[in-house]
């Protein structure tokens, strides 16, 4: 069968690898996207600026300060392909004509690149050819072979016309044809999108566009359209509604109401066909029962499909008459069913009449936390796989199993010289990581579900091990006591997702000759397996014959390779992994470069593999109570270290990656203070005065001012507890000890402090020259130490001291891994790089206390982070290297920030995070004692003790108790731990909940005093229906979609029946488009220094190469789609701004969820788009459902509700309904007030909104009053010359002469009753244009009129920015672009 994947055209654009930070709420993807390079200014794409982490993920870099020019990375990279980025461009497509028997011929647009396969894909997917499998192509007689590429055929040019041959059938391809009818008739059919396979998911967006959109956005009926709306948002979308129902989530499609073609399509019980019949060509039967009840038994043979004279009990294979030999079976059945003829064309129209994107398969399989009650239907094709159990059954492969590690390591061998290669190496790294995701998903469901036999079917049942499909299962349990020293099953289960972190990072790194296993861990039922691919020839050997690097009991023995040192040598940089030297057994030096449980295996194909990469990353000190290790002062002062359940806490890649650039910041800051020191020595002056009035003798440089001045410049946050106020209580607050400084030994501190990015400026404004002289250290740092002069070397050598680098001529920081590792002893000369090594980390813990915790909070203060739900805020805190089980640190840290109100929020979002957290760990361990046929009752159990508000709810044991405990007994090999007990049964809400806290007390050092759901409820302004959202998604149950009673105290919310199915949590390596995304960011450069023509031609660009590498659908696509598709808007080309925004909803609907975050942001985005191409009532009902999704995820207290109300309000007032309009935007005004401080320049627009619609409702006096506020607010914060507060006030003028006219009118009226001479009042319905400029504000789009000398100026603004940035890495965001200015709003 031929992958869904390929049937829509190549040239749908595709998207883009990283979902850029800056919409931080925006952004969340697996935790694999967030290894990414920095992007150093802001994607204009959205309106938050923001930095995003740089990482090791990125290509290693050649010099020593290449750090340094991150930025200018994406575009060097960029220039460098655009040549050969020529070769792809240059091959435009041509036209071919298409002749199908039975249809007249057609034009189809193919590219030189295509293969012949894809256009039979095409042909399949067509209205007219869509029931023909077997056929060839040939040009002039000459058949076509499937696999050629396009230009590679003699003689095919344009115009040359293809005739389609039918062909024999063989069995297989009359199963492939057999499959490919069911498909067509199942096309509008959810019940795979709900049941998880095949890659289906769901997508809403057509019921509420109603296909308006049209297929270029186009309207398809014109003219005013303010008659027919019907503006009236459901009850419970309204501001202040406290209902959440759950059923709106799914809306009903009527597309989906099934249209019958045939009641039953089964494969009769009369296969195989008997020798003789095989003789006359028969290859299968197929048994048929029409719409109109007629029953019919059908040949596959080698010509086609024909009715035979067979019965359900009497088997005659001889044709019937007629027979109807057709060579296609919808040709055969629309010959013998009338009603399957009507129904089929019509179900085929609505099929193509669909977006490619509702149907096309995602490369990794989403699951839904909700499903309707779907009826079950027949369904040959499902049963057929269910039972031949689909082991590697993938037809286009030959020789059925796939040998996926040869798969996997041969894509990688694949050349990568020049950009085609390199696409079509990425493109087979990435499908086959998926098939290999897919496959291994449902390999360690069937070993849960007990469907596979063990390799080791003696031992008990935790420890067995398993193959199916050529993968490797291993469950999640201490196995032999292997990890008792770390915390036994803990241990055992944290392993995995460590050692798929360091495969995620090595294949990153992306060495030649250095192979990983293909690693997915897969959660299901309570148990954790990890898959992985085999190692060619080590199941016939003893794991200790076969490793040659590496340890195999925790460096009690050690061995070394040279080959291996020499390649891991190449991963040294970029991961910071530092080479060592460690003792083995007998007491001898072993060299390692990596940490003593990686193990090096050569296979009998003869590749170098590495496996057990759990400690790739350095240990996290704050996680692991060391005997006689003291910890920072910072670290003490939260009561670290802390005992935790294993002793694998390991630091995060992005977190070693921000502490090398902020101490690479520290490094360039030093030298460059002694190089102007020299040069102030040079110039006869003996003192220079630095900031502070400090003084610097000439004959001692003391490094603690320049750290201290750093910090000075520098007050984090608004946390007056952490802001470094002044040098003296910097001093105090040092979370790294006094390192003796290099030169007359003066104690030289280093601060762990940390330097908030942008006020990096005060330092350079306050010291003349320090640019200069900035440079002159770059220079240093990038020559390798030679020939340079002795001063500058020392110079260079005192700051590398300074900030523990390991080597003494460059900057170069990097982790001992096997530091504070049990059972690692290393040789006595090494004892100086020990305490280094030692000293690092305790910094490094450090510096995750002291900068990046307030850093995430700084950033959502500023909301340039802006969580919404639990995965986006577990995405936030791991982009800036804070592990999860920091999240009670975070939480403790906003109780303490001043502005504690503004990030309510953050902190709501947080304690549902770590109570549905703390619940998860429960139910794993719950669910171990619950045997399959308890399953659905064991879990509405438990989500009733979770959820419910009635105090005793009670489980229904199964009925048939008693007999499955008889059976069971006598089973020896039983699924993994299915104990015969109901335990499960006697928990209890107050029990759980008990539990609960414990959990949050033990795990994340957070006290929770809620002893039952509706406490926390109460107390944390949680609901219930959120709450039940994260739990569904974070263990994989899916529920029945209906109205629950939570709060009734007299029945439990769920039965049984409620608990529709339990999918797998699945983790795997997500592999990357490297040469699209350096496109993408060069053409984000280009849109951020105003370039829009240029930036977009680039992110079309980029879109292309996506597609090639992912196929059509991407979460990276998504993002690339959303920022052409705000290219387009703000370059005026709306239609086609609606057909990319369009897209991008769909997609991310499919790939990441139908509530996901992202998708709220989308459909903000595409009701934006409706508006301007005078879609109303389209965009009112994107906005509705953007609030219903917003309200279900994470409530109405949110700052992005605020935006999602302006909107509302705004689209409302200009369809003039004024009453409802004012009920969102005062809601919107509120809730500005309320996360941006009163005195925001964002509630002045507020203010400014609600006057508009009073003025509207001539309601002056009111006007007045929010104008005037917002008037206040504009002149205390931009003075009284500014154009915003000039405007104001020329509108208080207006609306004081409207009201005075009023009055005067009213007077009038009251004298001289009704014979007054009554002059009208204007009455203003406002324009189109005026709400749509509004809506451009708020959705942070200002078009602005510049003349040429602005533009000059603004470029030349730019530039410096830039060079700034490359100077001081200030991460100061270059957004003011020509056309989008955002609206920097102070924080108050």
């Amino acid at each position: 069968m031929v992958s869904k994947t390929d049937d829509i055209p190549a040239s749908v654009p595709d998207c883009n690898p990283l979902d850029l930070a800056s919409e931080a709420g925006d952004g969340a993807q697996n935790e694999e996207e967030i290894n990414k390079t920095s992007v150093g200014d802001s994607c204009g794409c959205e309106h938050r600026p923001d930095t995003v982490m740089m990482n090791g993920g990125e290509t290693t870099l050649q010099t020593e300060d290449a750090e340094s020019h991150q930025n200018g990375n994406g575009d060097a990279c960029g220039e460098e392909s655009n040549e050969q980025e020529v070769i792809v461009i240059q091959d435009t497509g041509f036209t071919v004509k298409i002749q199908a028997p039975g249809t007249e011929p057609f034009d189809l647009q193919v590219s030189p690149q295509e293969m012949v396969q894809e256009i039979h894909q095409v042909l399949m997917d067509r209205e007219d050819t869509c029931h023909r499998t077997c056929f060839s192509l040939q040009l002039d007689g000459n058949v076509l072979d499937n696999f050629a590429e396009l230009k590679s055929i003699e003689g095919l040019q344009e115009g040359s016309l293809l005739k389609v041959v039918e062909e024999p059938y063989t069995v297989r391809e009359a199963r492939i044809h057999v499959r490919h009818i069911r498909d067509l008739l199942k096309s509008l059919d959810p019940s795979d999108a709900y049941n998880g396979v095949d890659c289906n998911s769901l997508s809403f967006l057509s019921v509420f566009t109603d296909g308006d959109l049209g297929d270029s956005g186009k309207r398809k009926k014109k003219g005013n359209e303010l008659e027919q709306i019907d503006c009236t948002p459901p009850e419970h979308i309204l501001p202040g509604s406290k209902e959440r129902p759950l059923a709106t989530l799914q809306p009903q499609n009527k597309d989906w109401k099934p249209m019958q073609c045939l009641k039953v399509l089964t494969m009769s019980g009369w296969n195989p066909p008997p020798g003789n019949r095989k003789m006359h060509g028969d290859l299968m039967y197929l048994y048929i029962v029409t719409v109109e009840e007629r029953h019919v038994s059908i040949t596959a043979s080698t010509r086609g499909f024909y009715l035979n004279q067979s019965t359900s009990y009497t088997f005659n294979p001889k044709p019937a008459n007629p027979s109807f030999l057709s060579h296609s079976l919808v040709e055969l059945l629309s010959q013998i069913s009338p009603a399957f003829k009507k129904n089929f064309t019509a179900l085929q129209k609505k099929r193509v009449q669909r977006h490619p994107f509702e149907r096309i398969a995602t490369p990794f399989q989403v699951y839904s936390w909700t499903a309707p009650q779907v009826d079950h239907a027949m369904d040959c094709v499902r049963a057929e796989d269910a039972y031949t159990s689909r082991l590697g059954y993938e037809e286009h492969i030959p020789g059925q199993t796939r040998d996926w590690n040869e798969e996997l390591q041969t894509t990688r061998e694949l050349p990568r010289k020049n950009l085609p290669e390199r696409l079509l190496r990425e493109r087979a790294i990435f499908k086959v990581h998926s098939d290999f995701a897919a496959a291994a998903t449902r390999g360690a469901m069937a070993v849960i579900d007990g469907n596979v036999m063990a390799i080791n079917p003696g031992e008990e049942t935790r420890m067995q091990m398993f193959i199916w499909n050529n993968i490797f299962f291993s469950l999640g349990f201490d196995v032999r006591d292997h990890y008792r020293e770390l915390g036994g099953d803990a241990a055992a289960h944290a392993a995995p997702t460590n050692d798929l972190n360091g495969v995620r990072a090595y294949g990153a790194v992306d060495v030649e000759g250095l192979y990983t296993l293909g690693t997915v861990v897969v959660d299901y039922r309570g148990y954790r397996v990890t898959a992985q691919s085999i190692i060619p020839g080590i199941l016939e050997r003893e794991q200790e014959q076969s490793v040659i690097y590496g340890s195999i009991d925790f460096g009690k023995t050690v061995v070394s390779h040279n080959k291996y040192l020499e390649l891991l040598d190449k991963t040294s940089r970029p991961l910071k992994v530092q080479k060592h030297n460690v003792l083995n057994e007998k007491n001898e030096t072993v060299e390692l470069c990596s940490s003593v449980e990686c193990k090096g295996i050569i296979g009998n194909d003869g590749r170098h593999y590495i496996l057990d990469l759990l400690r790739t990353f350095p240990p996290d000190l704050n996680f692991l109570p060391v005997e006689g290790v003291e910890l920072p002062a910072e670290c003490q002062r939260q009561s670290f270290p802390r005992q935790h359940r294993h002793r694998l806490a390991c630091l995060r890649q992005e977190l070693i990656e921000a502490f090398v650039e902020h101490r690479y910041l520290l490094f360039m800051k030093m030298a460059a203070l002694q190089l102007m020191q020299q040069k102030a020595n040079r110039d006869t002056k003996t003192d220079v005065e630095i900031t502070d009035g400090s003084e610097t003798s000439a004959n001692k440089i003391d490094i603690t001012q320049t750290s201290n001045a750093d910090s000075t410049s520098s007050p984090v946050s608004t946390d007056s507890s952490t802001s470094a106020a002044s040098p003296e209580t910097d001093e105090g607050r040092n979370s790294c000890p006094t390192i003796n400084g290099p030169l007359d030994s003066t104690t030289t501190t280093q601060n762990g402090a940390c330097k908030n990015p942008l006020e990096g400026k005060g330092l350079e404004d306050s010291i003349p020259g320090l640019a200069q002289a900035k440079e002159l250290a770059e220079n240093l740092v990038s020559e390798d130490g030679t020939g340079i002069d002795p001063k500058s070397r020392e110079v260079v050598l005192n700051a590398c001291k300074a900030v523990g680098s390991i080597s003494s001529t460059s900057f170069d920081i990097r982790f001992n891994p096997d530091i504070f590792s049990p059972g690692v002893r290393f040789p006595d000369d090494s004892t100086d790089d020990i305490q280094k090594q030692k000293q690092l980390l305790k910094d490094a813990a450090a510096f995750l206390l002291s900068c990046q915790i307030p850093l995430l909070v700084k950033d959502c203060l500023d909301h340039s982070a802006l969580p919404m739900d639990g995965a986006t805020l577990t995405e936030a805190l791991h982009q800036r290297g804070i592990n999860v089980r920091y999240l009670g640190n975070v939480l403790d840290f906003i109780d303490k920030t001043p502005a504690k109100a503004q990030l309510e929020h953050v902190h709501r979002i947080g304690i549902s995070e770590l109570i549905t957290r703390c619940a998860k760990h429960i139910f794993k361990t719950y669910l171990q004692g619950v045997e399959l046929s308890a399953l659905s009752a064991a879990v509405s159990h438990f989500m009733n003790c979770f959820l419910s508000s009635f105090p005793d709810a009670v489980a229904h044991l199964p009925l048939d108790e008693l007999v499955s405990r008889r059976k069971s007994r006598k089973r020896r090999n039983r699924v993994p731990g299915s104990g015969d007990n109901t335990t499960w049964a006697s928990l209890t809400p107050s029990e759980l909940w008990k539990n609960i806290m414990s959990e949050a007390q033990t795990y994340y050092h957070f006290t929770i005093d809620c002893e039952s759901v509706d406490q926390a409820v109460e107390k944390y302004g949680l609901q219930k229906i959120t709450l039940l959202r994260e739990i569904s998604i974070k263990t994989g149950i899916q529920i029945l979609i209906k109205e629950y009673n939570f709060d009734s105290r007299h029945k439990p919310a769920f039965t049984e029946e409620d608990i529709l199915n339990i999918f797998p949590v699945v983790k795997h390596v997500n592999p990357k488009a490297s040469d699209a995304f350096h496109f993408f960011q060069s053409g984000q450069a280009k849109v951020q220094q105003g370039f829009l023509k240029e930036g977009s031609e680039l992110i079309v660009e980029a879109l292309n190469l996506f597609n090639n590498v992912y196929g059509a659908m991407h979460v990276e696509i998504c993002a690339c789609l959303r920022l052409l598709a705000r290219l387009n808007y703000i370059m005026g080309d709306h239609p086609e701004a609606l057909s990319n925004q369009q897209k991008a909803v769909l997609m991310s609907e499919r790939v990441l969820g139908i509530e996901h975050p992202n998708t709220i942001q989308e459909y903000m985005h595409l009701a934006l788009y409706c508006f301007a191409n005078g879609q109303l009532s389209t965009a009112l009902k994107l906005l509705y459902r953007a609030r219903y999704l917003m309200l279900l995820v994470s409530g109405e207290d949110h700052p992005e509700m605020a935006l999602l109300d302006s909107n509302i309000g705004l689209v409302l007032h200009g369809v003039m309904e004024y009453d409802l309009s004012l009920r969102f935007l005062e809601n919107a005004l509120t809730t500005n007030a309320k996360y941006h401080g009163p005195r925001s320049l964002k509630v002045a627009l507020s203010h400014h909104l609600v006057a508009r619609v009073y003025e509207s409702k001539a309601e002056f006096r009111s006007a007045l009053q929010h104008e005037k506020e917002g008037y206040t607010i504009y002149k205390n914060q931009m003075g009284e010359t500014h154009e915003k507060t000039k405007e104001s006030s020329e509108y208080l003028k207006y609306l004081t002469q409207q009201a005075v006219a009023l009055q005067r009118t009213m007077n009038e009226i009251y004298k001289n009753g009704s014979n007054a001479s009554i002059t009208p009042v204007k009455f203003t319905a406002p324009s189109m244009a005026s709400v749509l400029e509004q809506l451009n504000i708020i959705n942070g789009i200002i078009f602005i009129p510049l003349s040429q000398k602005d533009l000059e100026n603004l470029k030349a603004e730019v530039q410096r920015r830039q060079q700034l940035q490359e100077l001081g890495k200030t991460d100061e965001d270059a957004d003011e672009t020509p056309l989008e200015l955002e609206d920097k709003i102070p924080i108050d």
